[in-house]
């Protein structure tokens, strides 16, 4: 692959990473913050927000697929950010270049990762815990 082949494919997996950011920080808004409102005793903000807009009822209801997409776009993008670790142009400006987007492209990624785990755990973890804790 040239130069800048090299730079368009670390470009196109930024764009990856950040669409799995997004996708998770959405599990974080439609799953997550509401139990964790209810959990601290603000179950009347949620009625009110589910009220207002009711289209986190229907992704509450598609819940699981919506964390296994956002799931596997995270892998995935981790997996990109994974195999592209050492791959630089040989161009000194080009591969700064490369350099700043791989430094961005693994902060994405481990953004995107710590959003969707807090969401996981929020959304599934959390209730199963308090219940065997018994609190």
């Amino acid at each position: 692959m040239n130069n800048v082949a090299d730079i368009a494919t670390m470009r196109r997996d930024r764009r990856l990473g950040t669409l799995a950011l997004l996708l998770s920080s959405g599990t974080l808004i439609c799953c997550a913050l509401p139990v964790l409102l209810v959990t601290v005793g603000l179950g009347a903000t949620v009625a009110a927000v589910t009220s207002a807009m009711p289209i986190f009822v229907t992704l509450a209801q598609y819940k699981a697929w919506f964390f296994l997409l956002s799931g596997l776009l995270v892998v995935s993008a981790g997996w990109i950010v994974y195999r592209e670790r050492r791959l630089c142009p040989a161009d000194p400006d080009q591969a700064a270049l490369c350099a700043r987007l791989r430094k961005l492209n693994t902060r994405v990624f481990w953004a995107a990762a710590t959003i969707w785990g807090i969401g996981f755990s929020a959304a599934y973890l959390l209730l199963p815990i308090r219940i065997w804790l018994d609190v």
